[in-house]
């Protein structure tokens, strides 16, 4: 590993039995990156975490996270990172201060560096005044928000976030990412799994995991870029759901996935497709019709990934029995 990066794999990988939780992923996140993991529930992004955390040792492949080997110096890393989990973990009973200061006393910080050190995450986490609130009595926002405190509060070089942000509304998802970029100016690494879309736009890289693979890595934009080949048309029109199977029997179509109240429909050629398409809507009687082409989001640049990905891989591990 070069100092650079503070996390490297090669090739890791995970079984239990016989299914394949984390298939051969390579990947490297540098010093002070925000590295997002991007997939559905059941992709393997979990699992992955936690190997790279020291909780799960892999069944082949190898993985360093700071330098420290994740098969052989497991207990040394646990003490060097900070993780924060998918499942709220804190003390419910407890107030915040007392959270902070119980994972203080976990993570071994001096007793004389406490007291400034949870002050100031208190001000970090906007929870100056409410130190002394039962953290049940939290709304949900600042829950996570604590939470991220605790495990940051030994100073971590490397943070792992866990889909930090799952349950809590957009606003205070937006206060969280704030706080992810203080932390990755201060040259902290960020390694975070979700499965919000618009999240991933935030990260530095994204890697995007299907099938216990990783199945594209790069930055949002050069994914925009490069790795999505056809063009995006955006379907307005009712009945939604005629609209869309009507859409799937056309040629050229490749896929169709809802957009609030709108279709993506990713095409091979969109000035070809368009007036078929419209003509193919109107016979089956959908009202409404509007189509424009879009730049691809994300979540288009996923599915086409995801399409292309089936199309040269005969059989996927059953992603509905993922640990």
């Amino acid at each position: 590993m070069t100092e650079a990066h503070t996390v490297t794999t090669d090739r890791l990988t995970r079984r239990f039995g016989s299914f394949v939780a984390v298939n051969e992923v390579s990947l490297q996140v540098a010093r002070g990156e925000v590295f997002g993991f991007l997939g559905p529930n059941g992709s393997g992004k979990t699992t992955t975490i936690r190997m790279l955390c020291g909780l799960l040792t892999p069944s082949s492949g190898s993985g360093r996270v700071l330098g420290l080997d994740i098969a052989r110096d497991q207990e040394a890393i646990r003490r060097q990172i900070g993780y924060m989990s998918q499942k709220f973990s804190l003390y419910s009973d407890l107030t915040a201060r007392e959270n902070l200061t119980f994972y203080a006393d976990v993570y071994g910080l001096p007793r004389t560096q406490r007291a400034a050190r949870i002050d100031a995450l208190l001000d970090l986490a906007g929870l100056r005044g409410h130190d002394q609130t039962l953290t049940a009595e939290l709304p949900g926002g600042w829950r996570q928000r604590l939470a991220l405190a605790c495990a940051i509060v030994h100073r971590p070089r490397v943070l792992f976030l866990d889909e930090p942000t799952s349950g809590v509304d957009p606003e205070a998802r937006r206060g969280f990412w704030d706080l992810i970029y203080d932390l990755a100016g201060e040259g902290v690494t960020v390694f975070v799994t979700t499965h919000f879309m618009d999240e991933a736009e935030h990260c530095n890289r994204i890697g995007l995991m299907y099938g216990g693979r990783l199945v594209a890595l790069d930055t949002p934009l050069a994914l925009k870029r490069t790795a999505f080949d056809g063009a995006v048309l955006e379907v307005e029109g009712t009945p939604q759901e005629p609209a869309r199977t009507t859409l799937l029997a056309q040629p050229g179509v490749r896929s169709v996935t809802p957009h609030g109240a709108r279709l993506h429909v990713i095409v091979d050629d969109a000035g070809l497709r368009l007036p078929h398409l419209t003509a193919a809507l109107e016979k089956a009687q959908v009202s409404g019709i509007h189509i424009e082409p879009v730049d691809p989001s994300l979540e288009d640049v996923f599915v086409a990934i995801v399409d292309r990905y089936l199309g040269t891989h005969l059989a996927l591990p059953d992603e509905s029995t993922a640990p």
